[in-house]
């Protein structure tokens, strides 16, 4: 399955409202944000640099892997529904990754209503793609 990379992108002033929200995360290596399967903690910003995004059937068959540049947010599926993620997300050596804990999310889509508009944005471009993948 061939997902669309841009479709994670986000919209330059959300990325810009999410950046002085966010905790930096060390990527002097790889890292593993999240694996699929995981519950959701948080909203992961790609600020620069790449990371992967993975997701394997039942039995570890691959299912997709793709690349993701700077702008990506990850895991909104999983964190908008309270449903464990579904992909795993592996920031690349050299990525600046921020990161926003579920209740400072929670909040931010309370009190930005611009905001909550702009991530499902980044949702629906998510889903436009899984789409065109399977069709």
């Amino acid at each position: 399955m061939e997902l669309d990379p841009s479709a994670f992108v986000a919209d330059p002033e959300l990325v810009a409202l999410l950046e002085k929200k966010a905790t930096l995360l060390d990527c002097a290596s790889d890292r593993v944000l999240f694996l699929q399967g995981d519950p959701p903690v948080g909203l992961y910003l790609l600020r620069s640099g790449t990371a992967r995004l993975k997701m394997e059937s039942t039995d570890g068959t691959p299912i997709v892997s793709i690349t993701v540049s700077a702008g990506s947010l990850l895991g909104l599926p999983g964190l908008l529904a309270n449903q464990p993620f579904t992909l795993a997300a592996i920031a690349e050596k050299g990525a600046v990754v921020g990161f926003i804990p579920r209740d400072e999310f929670t909040t931010l889509m309370q009190n930005e209503p611009m905001m909550a508009l702009k991530m499902l944005a980044v949702l629906a471009a998510e889903v436009r793609s899984a789409r065109r993948a399977i069709s």
